[in-house]
């Protein structure tokens, strides 16, 4: 533990209009990996609007991995297809830790940082990191890579962990 910087809890909430990859619709799951780490939420049958709201827990030790989606189709006989992909920076969210360390933010809701969407990130609008109830919080829609269509809505809460490295 005393390499790690803390816990990143994501929640994979949604699916939004994601692409058809079987005859109607798709059997749609996510995959989230940071570094060596691979987590993955169960399979929504026949949906390409999936509700998951899922927990999904990241160790961080370095903060400068991105976190990569990846949604597939799951198939019975053949291998699964790729509906599409994401990547999302945590350097804004660690950022906004350690400003609440070393500054008094003790008013629920204030907003800590905004990310606009830019052809650099794959958020498709405005994603506000914001304390709440004592964690630091990030809500966001991540528009989908290498796909005709769809979004994800996750969010980030960051959990510190006791005796881990201070940020």
């Amino acid at each position: 533990m005393e390499n790690q910087l803390g816990l990143l809890r994501i929640r994979i909430i949604r699916g939004i209009n994601l692409a058809i990859r079987d005859l109607r619709s798709s059997d749609p799951y996510v995959v989230v990996r940071m570094g060596k780490q691979k987590l993955k939420t169960r399979v929504v049958k026949k949906n390409v609007n999936p509700e998951w709201n899922e927990d999904l827990t990241l160790c961080v030790a370095q903060p400068i991995l991105p976190i990569k989606l990846q949604v597939y189709d799951k198939d019975t006989f053949s291998r699964d297809d790729k509906m599409g992909d994401a990547e999302i920076d945590i350097i804004p969210i660690i950022d906004a830790v350690r400003m609440t360390r070393y500054k008094n933010i003790p008013i629920n809701g204030v907003i800590i940082s905004r990310i606009m969407p830019n052809r650099q990130n794959c958020y498709s609008e405005e994603s506000c990191i914001v304390y709440e109830n004592g964690k630091v919080v990030q809500n966001a829609f991540l528009r989908l890579r290498n796909v005709e269509r769809g979004e994800v809505q996750l969010q980030l809460q960051w959990i510190h962990l006791p005796g881990s490295k201070n940020l």
